[in-house]
């Protein structure tokens, strides 16, 4: 049975009505507030005129019916708000990331064809930059901060809007409806990852039972799995990153409570774990190393009563051996969970370190529709092969990318009668069935005719207990075709020699998989999200 994305959250606030559903410093919104506030945003969209304009049936899969909300916002109440209004008023949202500079702002608005915009006061100089190319965008809903920006010309203010929101019908949500995530664009431009909201559920956002990995088969089932939650959830990477906002909507579709700290703008650890503290928060998301590290640094200069906590997810990025195995030191009750996915596949693998356990990075439990296509692309490939595959997935997959036909075919190819989503990773599966997991290929070195994959290189580097943060390209070589050059951030204080270095390397990856030349960085540059950005770490290791 398919459900909207809306749906879901209804069926959760029929059956926790009274439940705090979000809670961000002051401001507490139980179930029942909460989707008060998404059908007054929702009534405000349709009374404009947005909604869903032709039906999935009579579409190609790159191609969308519904008006486009694109939510330009840090982490906030307004957020999820913007996200759950535009499901019920059949309007498709997607996240934007607010980092971008006034060009790949504009290049953003105009793929994604967006009619609708909320975002926070702060970004209005950058979004007043573009909007005169915008013509298409003609709804505008202002969000107040701390900046103190008026308002734009032509747009309302949030918290205005709903409450003037007129009193009309819903139209009936369907699950045929669009979830739009867009890509972070860390190697290329940008691209809108469309799905139907009937398949994102059990994909990758809380619509199969943990335990067997069965799908909700009825609205009951849904309501009885809310009966049961009511955990604390932590998302600390920010919404406008697929990791954190499936977080969140997992925790809705649950009955769970969303926590965020109080300042949301920024990845503070420190907040993070005052947070944990004076909320009881169960759960917790990071993003990799990125958010690891610093999670660590917290928990060693201050003193945090984090014994509620029982849970740290990790996903988006790679969460090395060694900050992992800190953390389950430092958290002696906690589990780690390492999650693999993707915006084109939803969730795919995991694997579990309990507490009191060593822990290990790059082997995974396959999740359901998990498989490992040749490199031809011909057949599946089974445990223990030797040869290296893509990593692909089968069953509920994206429709395709906004606008994209040519995209669309080569991601989602059908392989003898079956559609499958290839994003990009190369990987194999052990003789036990567990997957191992090479990498990206788009940021593959082929180094002397041997390919490299950047991760490997970077996770083997990080076993040095002198590196901070550390990311891994290639460059053009005369003798090499390409090499490996490492860019890494230091520990504060800390001085190693590159010799030293390498010879950690010796324990972890074969000697051509070394970096040719390392350079050291005041800071490794990521996107808010944790994502290495791989551009930037071309341009450094060329010179320009």
């Amino acid at each position: 049975m398919d459900f909207s994305l809306i749906e879901v959250a209804r069926i959760a606030g029929a059956t926790a009505p009274d439940r705090e559903c979000l809670v961000h410093g002051d401001r507490r919104l139980t179930y029942t507030e909460f989707l008060a506030r998404v059908d007054r945003l929702a009534r405000t969209l349709a009374a404009r005129g947005l909604g869903c304009h032709a039906e999935r049936s009579g579409l190609r899969e790159w191609e969308a019916g519904q008006d486009r909300l694109a939510l330009y916002l840090h982490n906030c109440t307004e957020y999820l708000e913007g996200m759950y209004g535009a499901y019920a008023a059949r309007v498709a949202p997607f996240n934007v990331n607010y980092r971008y500079v006034a060009e790949e702002l504009r290049h953003l608005l105009a793929d994604s064809g967006a009619t609708a915009i909320v975002y926070h006061s702060r970004f209005a100089p950058t979004l007043a930059a573009v909007l005169p190319d915008l013509p298409h965008l003609r709804v505008l809903l202002q969000v107040p901060d701390e900046s103190g920006h008026a308002l734009l010309a032509d747009a309302d203010w949030y918290d205005d809007a709903l409450d003037s929101a007129p009193d009309l019908r819903l139209p009936d949500p369907s699950p045929d409806d669009l979830y739009i995530l867009y890509t972070g664009g860390t190697t290329g431009l940008p691209k809108g990852v469309l799905w139907r909201q009937g398949d994102i559920y059990p994909a990758a956002l809380g619509g199969r039972r943990i335990s067997t990995g069965e799908e909700y088969p009825s609205a009951e089932a849904i309501a009885d799995n809310v009966r049961a939650g009511g955990m604390r959830v932590l998302p600390s990477a920010p919404f406008m990153h697929g990791a954190a906002h499936w977080m969140a909507l997992n925790a809705v579709g649950n009955g769970h409570t969303v926590v965020l700290p109080d300042d949301a703008t920024v990845f503070d650890a420190v907040e993070c774990c005052r947070t944990i503290e004076r909320e009881r928060v169960d759960l917790m998301l990071i993003v990799g190393d990125a958010f690891g590290r610093p999670l660590l640094d917290a928990i060693a200069t201050d003193a945090h009563d984090l014994s509620s906590l029982g849970l740290l997810i990790s996903g988006g990025a790679a969460l090395s051996a060694p900050v992992k195995n800190a953390l389950l030191e430092r958290l002696p009750t906690v589990a780690i969970m390492d999650g693999l996915g993707s915006s084109e596949s939803g969730q795919q693998a995991s694997q579990v370190t309990p507490s009191g356990s060593s822990a290990t990075t790059g082997t995974f439990k396959p999740g359901t529709g998990m498989v490992i296509l040749s490199d031809d692309l011909t057949r599946t490939l089974g445990p223990g092969e030797l040869e290296l595959g893509w990593l692909a997935q089968r069953g509920r997959v994206p429709l395709g990318y906004l606008g994209d036909a040519e995209k669309t075919a080569r991601t989602f190819p059908t392989v003898n009668g079956t559609r499958y989503s290839i994003p990009g990773d190369r990987a194999r599966l052990t003789a036990d069935g567990l997957l191992e997991l090479h990498g990206r290929d788009s940021v593959t070195i082929n180094t002397g005719g041997e390919k490299v994959f950047a991760e490997e290189v970077e996770a083997a580097l990080s076993h040095h207990p002198a590196v901070y943060d550390v990311v891994v390209t290639g460059r053009p070589s005369e003798r090499w075709g390409q090499e490996v050059v490492a860019i890494v951030q230091l520990r504060e204080g800390a001085s190693v020699a590159p010799d030293e270095l390498l010879a950690t390397c010796s324990d972890h990856i074969a000697r051509y998989k070394f970096p040719k030349e390392i350079l050291f960085v005041d800071r490794v540059r990521r996107s808010p999200a944790g994502k290495a950005d791989y551009r930037w770490a071309r341009d450094v290791a060329s010179g320009s």
